[in-house]
């Protein structure tokens, strides 16, 4: 395991805290309808949904959002929702991996096209970057949790592939068919987890300066702030500085 590493899957989100909130949420109301509409509305019976409704409660969100969320997906209000994955290109040759919940493919597809297109991206087929990328189920905890090696016994314990460790948490990583065991065992050590998900982990990364930058920066930027994109996911190995310029 790679604990020292200090790699960061990046999941990019930006704006005033009153924008990212009502982004997150909105993202995890439909995280907990699509679970509730694919499986039974229990969360103790559907295991996507119990793992949905534990990341809205670890981000604060209201009970009464929770519960509207799972009736609009028992009540099969959201039939037309797809998960689309696109893949491309950004400047540099840094590769993303955008996730979308759509009503509307076309409208999606479009959006996603123009945003590559005006932000010096291009958008590629499927494949095209995702062999770049592990699917691999991710574990947060905050720095309450333990220390670094107590971190690292209990991933090891609970048969994760990998854990790191900065100032911002504790980040585990399990294969994609393991995370509930995983899960389940961190839980029985470490306490209920920050936040729990499945995504998309560089195998490599790629850096990237100057104008590339802070194009791809502006690219990143407008692919989040569309609506139907739910996540981001991009190789590009940022230094502090250009993460901290990010994040203004």
């Amino acid at each position: 395991m790679a604990g020292h590493s200090k790699f960061k899957n990046i999941q990019f989100r930006k704006g005033k805290q009153d924008k990212l909130r009502s982004k997150l949420f909105s993202k995890l109301s439909r995280d907990i309808t699509l679970a509730a509409k694919q499986g039974l509305p229990d969360p103790t019976a559907n295991a996507r949904l119990r793992l949905a409704v534990a990341n809205a409660r670890a981000e604060s969100m209201p009970k009464d959002n929770i519960d509207r969320a799972i009736k609009k997906g028992a009540a099969g209000e959201t039939d037309n929702l797809e998960e689309i994955r696109y893949e491309g290109f950004g400047p540099g040759g840094i590769g993303l991996i955008i996730e979308v919940l759509t009503d509307n493919r076309n409208r999606a597809a479009a959006n996603v096209r123009t945003i590559f297109g005006k932000n010096g991206g291009n958008l590629g087929e499927t494949g095209s970057v995702s062999f770049m990328f592990e699917r691999l189920g991710q574990i947060v905890y905050p720095l309450a949790a333990g220390s670094e090696d107590k971190i690292m016994e209990a991933a090891i314990e609970a048969g994760a592939q990998d854990a790191e460790s900065d100032e911002d948490g504790h980040v585990i990583f399990a294969a994609f068919e393991d995370l509930s065991t995983v899960g389940e065992a961190l839980e029985a050590e470490l306490g209920p987890a920050k936040s729990t998900a499945i995504v998309w982990r560089p195998k490599t990364l790629t850096p990237v300066s100057g104008e590339d930058a802070a194009m791809l920066m502006k690219l990143i930027d407008a692919l989040d702030d569309d609506d139907d994109v739910q996540n981001v996911y991009s190789n590009v190995d940022l230094t502090e500085e250009q993460a901290a310029a990010f994040a203004d």
